[in-house]
C-alpha cells in the first residue's frame, strides 16, 4: 500500500482483537472503538459499521465481552460495550499468536532467493 491510499478494510480475522484492546482499555460504545482504531492506525483501517455489529455479536455470543445501554457524553443513549475475563485471556492468546505470524511473515520478506 502506497502513502495517500485510501483507507483500507481490516486483515482477515483482525477486528474481534482490535476491539477487545480498545475495550481493554476502557468501556466504550461502537463509534467510540471505530474512532479510536482508526485514529490508533493513523488512518489506515477505517472500520465498516455492518461488521463492527456482526463483530460485536459474536463476542458477545462467545462470552467476551458484555454490553448495557448508556448515556453518552452528549446525553444519547448507546450500547456500552465491557471486556469479559474471557475476552482478555482470548484478547492475550490472539495477540501473542498475531505477533508470532507477523514476525514469520517479515522474515519471509526478508529472505533472499
Amino acid at each position: 500500500m502506497s502513502e495517500g491510499q485510501p483507507t483500507t478494510d481490516l486483515i482477515q480475522g483482525t477486528l474481534d482483537m482490535l476491539i477487545l484492546k480498545a475495550l481493554s482499555l476502557e468501556p466504550m460504545h461502537g463509534f467510540g472503538i471505530a474512532r479510536r482504531i482508526e485514529q490508533t492506525s493513523r488512518g489506515v483501517f477505517k472500520v465498516n459499521p455492518g461488521s463492527l455489529l456482526t463483530a460485536f455479536q459474536r463476542l458477545e455470543r462467545g462470552g467476551l465481552i458484555d454490553s448495557a445501554w448508556r448515556q453518552t457524553d452528549n446525553a444519547r443513549r448507546a450500547r456500552f460495550y465491557t471486556v469479559t475475563r474471557a475476552g482478555l485471556k482470548a484478547l492475550e492468546r490472539e495477540t501473542a499468536d498475531w505477533t508470532r505470524r507477523v514476525s514469520a511473515v517479515a522474515r519471509l520478506l526478508k529472505a533472499e532467493g
